[in-house]
């Protein structure tokens, strides 16, 4: 096969492009560009590799080719198939950080604030992008406080005189705009002023305070006055809050340093404003394919392309050949100059050396972090005498409330980190009596009779299996297993009055303290406490939509359809019952929302 793929690539024209190689089931596993295909994908077949090099050119069946007229069409060419297929074996970020905006609905009566993840074409107004979203919303709930607007779930004008105000009114940081006063031009007033101070006019909010407080004051309006003075001195110290936000969201230069260690590198970004560092994203990843150079030319298209922020400086700690293509890639997405560069000497050298110098930090703590989780996962190994180290572990429990709703869930963690895209929850389906023990041989038979028939999302076995509950519990887990031709081994998950688990037990009964162990004691109780977590969110979730959907079901002409059309407005049935005939029509049919109203006012 490999002379087969050699003889192909010797064919191929010295001319720039991108080639994709696929393994035998057809599956994309690498993308790459190259200035002259022949050079670069003959390579592949000539040997003397490194080990996942190697690893990665024994799975190619084959390949195919694009030729791009030049190495810039290359580069957006190669963008974009790896997007598409994320190739095993092609270095990738996660979309992990996410930076806001604040949305404003200016087409309600009462304009609200939300913090959504990107822009549409919806005809609101939008502010940002900003830090993390934590901190973007501490910045919206001060600036609402500040000018007292509402920061509760209430929607105007419709809750307007259906409740007292709540505890924000008594304590001064709301002006209660559900009893009708301030009206609807006051709050619009107001929220022109939130507005004044996200776009950064708050300084020329201040002056107009200011103005106002002088006038009051000269027209022997004390209480007024008194009252602008306390807005002015808070606007002035929100300020400061609102530039960290904005700061954390944009930088004038970004430096970027890479690292590679035995096994892992690490790709850093610090921001800098007017030479002030301010934030630093990491990421930690398989030591790539690629060189140096190439990687970090990857890695900073894929950053910039999933955080759409670009800065106007950038400074690479390597000279890549794709240097000036970058730069001209940055500056047509950025709709303004970035200047791509790698720093030789001076401040700017410097900044990169500690770019780089952070990169290898970040490595050497993830190497530490995994001697530890090895330790702790050896100890638990040798302690339950396992045949080999417990690095994927599954737990099991229950939840009900009463006869109905029974649910199970199974949680999963690798190298003892949660791996939340591998969690399953269970509906009980076989009874209706709180059952535990029933419960439990119901969901284990489901989850292993699913691996048995080839589902690939059961298709990984677990190295341990913890079920919430002592003996009994795990020795129903056993019998599963052993109905099923399974052999694993099984362990209960065993409480103390504090509801903490204090010890794992056999199905024979045999028990292992882990208390003694505080690194083994703080992670099985982890487990236990996100797979309880887990179960209860999944049991209030069909609770939730029980009740929701009963009232709905008893009205003559509010099928499913109807009912999801519903619930996607107004979010909860009690809001469906409040709203007017006006209200409901937005959401269904005249007919519709007439037989909606009339049921819930006719049984009032």
């Amino acid at each position: 096969m490999s002379e087969t793929l050699r003889e192909k690539a010797n064919k191929l024209p010295l001319k720039p492009g991108v080639y994709i190689m696929m393994d035998s089931d057809g599956e994309v596993i690498y993308v790459g560009k190259a200035k002259k295909l022949k050079n670069r994908v003959s390579s592949y077949f000539r040997g003397g590799h490194d080990a996942k090099t190697t690893a990665m050119v024994s799975k190619v069946a084959d390949f195919n080719v694009i030729v791009a007229n030049t190495e810039f069409e290359a580069l957006i060419l190669e963008n974009s198939l790896i997007k598409r297929h994320m190739p095993h074996y092609n270095i990738l970020l996660k979309d992990g950080k996410g930076y806001p905006l604040i949305r404003l609905d200016v087409k309600q009566p009462y304009p609200s604030f939300s913090l959504v993840s990107k822009a549409e074409n919806d005809g609101a107004k939008y502010f940002g992008p900003f830090g993390g979203r934590v901190m973007t919303r501490e910045a919206l709930d001060a600036i609402c406080k500040t000018l007292k607007l509402p920061t509760c779930g209430r929607k105007f004008p419709r809750d307007i005189g259906k409740g007292r105000p709540c505890l924000n009114y008594h304590m001064g940081v709301c002006n209660a705009y559900c009893r009708g006063t301030p009206d609807e031009a006051e709050y619009r007033r107001v929220i022109s002023e939130a507005e004044m101070i996200l776009e950064g006019k708050t300084s020329q909010l201040c002056s107009r305070l200011e103005s106002e407080m002088l006038k009051a004051a000269e027209e022997l309006k004390f209480e007024l006055a008194s009252e602008k003075r306390d807005k002015l001195r808070s606007l002035q110290k929100l300020e400061a809050k609102r530039q960290l936000v904005v700061s954390r969201g944009a930088s004038d230069t970004d430096v970027v340093g890479f690292s590679r260690g035995a096994a892992k590198s690490c790709f850093v970004v610090l921001h800098y404003i007017e030479g002030n560092l301010l934030d630093k994203d990491f990421e930690l990843l398989e030591n790539p394919i690629e060189d140096d150079a190439e990687a970090v030319s990857g890695l900073v298209r894929q950053y910039y392309s999933l955080r759409n922020i670009y800065p106007q400086n950038i400074y690479l700690p390597f000279e890549t050949e794709d240097n000036q293509l970058l730069e001209q890639l940055f500056s047509e997405e950025a709709g303004a100059h970035v200047h791509v560069t790698t720093p030789k000497k001076g401040e700017k050298r410097r900044l990169v050396e500690t770019a780089n110098l952070n990169a290898a930090e970040e490595i050497n703590r993830a190497t530490n972090r995994e001697e530890k989780v090895l330790k702790t996962l050896e100890w638990l190994q040798n302690a339950l005498g396992l045949e080999k180290v417990p690095d994927r572990i599954e737990a099991y429990d229950i939840s009900n409330t009463g006869s109905s709703n029974i649910v199970a869930s199974m949680t999963v963690f690798e190298r003892m980190k949660p791996r939340r895209g591998a969690y399953r929850k269970f509906k009980i389906k076989g009874t209706e009596t709180p059952d535990d023990y029933y419960s439990m041989s119901e969901t284990l038979s489901r989850r292993f009779e699913r691996y048995l028939s080839g589902d690939e999302k059961f298709g990984t076995l677990p190295d341990l299996l913890l079920i919430d509950g002592g003996k009994a519990h795990a020795d129903v887990a056993r019998k599963v297993l052993n109905e099923k031709g399974i052999s694993l081994p099984v362990f209960g998950m065993v409480k103390d009055d504090r509801h903490r688990t204090r010890a794992l037990v056999s199905p024979d009964g045999a028990e292992i303290g882990i208390s003694a162990n505080p690194a083994v004691f703080s992670f099985i109780g982890r487990v236990q406490e996100e797979t309880h977590r887990f179960a209860i969110e999944y049991n209030k979730e069909l609770r939730s939509k029980s009740m929701r959907g009963s009232e709905l079901d008893k009205i003559a002409g509010v099928g499913e359809k109807r009912k999801a059309d519903l619930l996607k407005i107004f979010k909860s049935v009690k809001a469906i019952r409040e709203a007017d005939i006006e209200e409901l029509c937005k959401a269904v049919p005249k007919n519709t929302a007439a037989a909606v109203y009339e049921y819930f006012h006719r049984k009032g």
